[in-house]
């Protein structure tokens, strides 16, 4: 008799909440509801005029066949140059890796270090796939809880006391997706030193590295000493940066061992990026980055107009978060509220609750570990900030 049985891990994979949240969203708005989207993280700027060319071109040159596994010379170059200008970072071609997206990049990562009986420190509230990538491979993530009123950050302190025998790596992701915290050079230095002393590796995710406001200095946890340094597994890419999540393109760089082991598991996979988006990425990393200053200028305006508006609304409490394009409202005072008689026990019923009755797509904060929030994504205009706050703002009212 026929029968199909998934591996036991799939109990573990779940469909990426976010990436659900906007495929629902964007069924009823083909369905004809005018629903506004908090719910995508991704700049609704397009690609700049510079990086679109440059694909253009790549595709009349017949730039269009397998390139190397794990990225172009010629990009590679790009990524190792912007490393030592923004960042004081010196890297070899051997220590980088080209992948299709950030998210590859630490999948890669998990597959080729992390193994059963490994543990990994994940911060919460975290990217929604740090704690599932980490798993598929037998190694168990640590959720650390980071504290609201220290802005959604460890401390040195915590970290520490959350280190055992068993420890491989911590996840710092700064400015954080779904928080927008980010750490202060001081408050890494400290983590760096703690890593060290300990012998605990460090996948800093930098995705989010240019979208910093209010003047918060950026600086790369691998840029304080040659010995964190050689324990870093540093993660970037282009899609946030250039409005380019289409095209697929992350990086990694660290030690040479562990990125030709992670070239390996790619090779086994995907093989090499998209050679045209190779070449778009190149140019936008090294071409002009006048579009990036733009867009920061006016992702800030939203940061304020947007944290203003929910702190205006009775039972919300919002930090202003001094990077990404990510918002963390606290919404707990609404749970065990009803509508219609029907119980809001949860961030997920509220988002369900929002999406039904005032068209508004927001994340639920258990998708991030961080119950009793919820995840909005101002990379919308300004119209639809200020038409979705009040939409919120005239629902929740109706909770009783």
């Amino acid at each position: 008799m026929y029968s199909l049985k998934l591996a036991k891990r799939m109990q573990d994979v779940k469909e990426s909440p976010t990436l659900a949240i906007t495929a629902k969203a964007k069924a009823m708005k083909a369905n004809g509801w005018d629903v506004i989207d908090f719910g995508a993280g991704e700049p609704d700027f397009d690609t700049p005029d510079n990086i679109k060319e440059a694909a253009i071109k790549a595709i009349k040159a017949g730039f269009t066949k397998y390139t190397a596994v794990g990225g172009i010379d010629e990009l590679k170059d790009a990524i190792i140059e912007k490393f030592k200008k923004d960042n004081n970072l010196a890297y070899t071609r051997e220590e980088i890796l080209v992948s299709c997206g950030g998210k590859q990049s630490f999948f890669n990562l998990s597959l080729a270090f992390f193994e059963k009986g490994d543990e990994v420190i994940i911060p919460a509230p975290y990217w929604v796939s740090y704690p599932v990538m980490v798993a598929i491979p037998g190694a168990k993530p640590v959720i650390l809880p980071a504290r609201e009123d220290n802005g959604f950050k460890i401390t040195p302190d915590e970290f520490s006391d959350a280190i055992t025998a068993s420890t491989k790596a911590i996840v710092i992701n700064s400015p954080s997706n779904p928080t927008g915290a980010a750490y202060t050079p001081e408050e890494l230095k400290a983590i760096a030193d703690i890593a060290v002393k300990k012998g605990v590796f460090i996948i800093s995710d930098e995705i989010y590295e240019k979208l910093c406001y209010d003047n918060h200095p950026f600086v790369s946890i691998a840029s304080f000493s040659e010995e964190i340094k050689k324990q870093t597994i540093v993660l970037n890419g282009v899609s946030k940066t250039y409005s380019m999540t289409g095209w697929r393109i992350g990086y990694a760089a660290g030690p040479k061992e562990l990125i030709k082991a992670m070239t390996n598991i790619q090779s086994q996979s995907t093989s090499n990026p998209t050679s045209i988006s190779q070449k778009a990425a190149a140019e936008a990393i090294k071409g002009p980055q006048d579009a990036v200053e733009k867009m920061v200028v006016e992702f800030d305006k939203r940061r304020k107009v947007i944290v203003s508006g929910l702190n205006t609304i009775k039972g919300v409490r919002c930090m202003l978060p001094p990077g990404s394009f990510y918002v963390f409202p606290n919404i707990s005072k609404f749970l065990k509220k009803r509508f219609n008689g029907k119980a809001i026990n949860t961030s997920g019923d509220l988002a369900e609750f929002l999406l039904e009755e005032a068209e508004v797509a927001v994340v639920p904060g258990e998708a991030f570990g961080g119950e009793g929030h919820l995840r909005l994504a101002y990379a919308t205009s300004m119209e639809n900030i200020k038409e979705g706050l009040k939409r919120i703002e005239e629902a929740v009212k109706k909770l009783e």
